[in-house]
């Protein structure tokens, strides 16, 4: 009887554990249908930003995406919620570029390159995120948010000290400062789209980032 109650409790095991097996490949499918929505309404949200601004409308970007609207609304329920994502994504991207700066044999020329980025990616999408990245969060911002801009000053935080140990910027710059003008550039450059060389020259006015002398000549 022992030994058929084991058999009986295996057999029934059975069934449960084919059934688990079977979920996985289902559940990593939904998974990657999920990564695979939300990459499409990014990139359908990053060109209705970079068209219409702070009008871009969700339902057309969920068309856009080839999502239903529900989708859409139930993981970013506004156009704020979007931006912040996206946001996310690039300031991942420019964490990851400062990080191997910090090996760039010039402690100046990596600041100056990475400002660059983030002055670059702060252009994007009529200005819209050089407005949320300018100004320090409020006492009840989106967390998301404050956490990118945290992310954002401590990567560049960890630049500005070194090209400030070499002696290449002087010592009593502070990274927020440096960080919200280079936003501000950025959103008055985005203003003057003709104007291509505009970004750069203003950031060459800022104190520390003179450029080189390769630069100069070319």
């Amino acid at each position: 009887m022992t030994t058929e109650s084991a058999r009986a409790r295996g057999r029934q095991a059975e069934p449960g554990d084919a059934g688990s097996s079977a979920d996985a490949p289902g559940s990593r499918r939904m998974r990657a249908d999920a990564r695979d929505n939300r990459e499409r309404v990014l990139r359908a949200a990053r060109a209705a930003f970079a068209e219409h601004g702070a009008q871009a409308s969700l339902n057309k970007i969920a068309q856009s995406a080839g999502v239903g609207a529900g989708t859409l609304y139930r993981h970013f329920p506004t156009l704020g919620a979007l931006l912040v994502a996206i946001i996310g994504d690039d300031v991942a991207a420019l964490c990851e570029k400062g990080r191997d700066l910090l090996g760039h044999e010039s402690p100046a020329e990596a600041l100056r390159t990475w400002l660059r980025a983030v002055a670059v990616h702060a252009t994007a999408m009529r200005g819209l995120v050089a407005a949320r990245l300018a100004v320090p969060p409020a006492p009840h911002a989106d967390a998301a948010l404050a956490a990118c801009q945290e992310r954002i000053r401590a990567t560049g935080a960890a630049l500005l000290e070194r090209a400030q140990r070499d002696g290449a910027v002087p010592g009593d710059i502070g990274i927020a400062d440096l960080l919200t003008l280079v936003n501000a550039i950025a959103w008055v450059s985005e203003q003057a789209p003709d104007d291509e060389y505009l970004l750069d020259r203003l950031l060459a006015l800022v104190r520390g980032m003179e450029p080189s002398a390769h630069e100069e000549g070319t």
